[in-house]
């Protein structure tokens, strides 16, 4: 099963790189996929290449879901 998930773009680097915050993790990933990147675009990454962009809404309310799904898998594991 393969997982792509919302991250903010935060800083652009040199050679097509950029560091993202998942969630508030920093992250270091590949831009090279996508043109016309820039600081505060959301993207969806996979194994550390941001593979396209996403709307910044539909971006957050994916990160919530995430969220909500580790709480209830915490809950179950109680």
């Amino acid at each position: 099963m393969c997982l792509a998930i919302p991250a903010k773009v935060m800083t652009l680097l040199t050679e097509d790189m950029a560091v993202v915050s998942i969630d508030g993790v920093s992250k270091e990933i590949s831009v090279a996929l996508i043109e016309d990147i820039a600081i505060g675009d959301y993207v969806i990454i996979h194994v550390g290449y941001a593979l396209a962009k996403i709307d910044p809404q539909e971006a957050r309310r994916t990160l919530e879901l995430l969220r909500e799904l580790n709480i209830e898998g915490q809950r179950a594991s109680q």
